[in-house]
């Protein structure tokens, strides 16, 4: 075992892990920040997403030493001071989730488009969440809270 400084959610904190050991396990397993979900281990169902220097990786496919000297946020580190962005806002409103596994990656990736592409369209919300998988197919609604998230930041709400 190795130590590891990472700066999770905007505090620095010390770990004890393997070298091998992925971000996601570290998170989960060490950190117990567990709203970053263990999906397919593959990088395929963006279960696991959260944000790297402002950027959607898949944690389960990060090794924790490629995570030192990163500014890493997870869905427990969006809301700030008790209120929730206007992603997260938006997702309740909707209802743009049924058993909710994939709620979080899929916030963290809404997080990062709108962060690059304030007014999508549609076809571009699409193409953008690609890679996170809904099992319950919930696809309109999550399409609906990206859009009314935007509409929301549009108009000087939460970010």
């Amino acid at each position: 075992m190795s130590d590891y400084v990472l700066n999770v959610n905007g505090a620095k904190l010390k770990v004890s892990a393997l070298a091998d050991e992925t971000l996601l396990s570290v998170l989960r397993n060490r950190l117990d920040l567990t709203g970053t979900k263990y999906g397919c281990g593959e990088g395929e169902c963006g279960a696991c997403t959260v944000l790297m220097d402002g950027a959607a990786v898949h944690a389960c496919q990060t090794l924790v030493a490629d995570a030192v000297g990163k500014q890493i946020t997870t869905i427990e580190g969006l809301e700030q001071n008790g209120k929730l962005t206007a992603v997260q806002q938006a997702f309740l409103d909707v209802g743009a989730f049924q058993c909710a596994y994939c709620t979080s990656g899929m916030i963290m990736r809404a997080t990062v488009l709108l962060h690059e592409l304030p007014n999508p369209t549609e076809a571009q919300i699409r193409t953008r969440m690609n890679g996170n998988i809904c099992r319950c197919g919930t696809y309109p609604r999550i399409v609906q809270a990206v859009q009314q998230a935007s509409h929301s930041m549009a108009k000087g709400g939460a970010r």
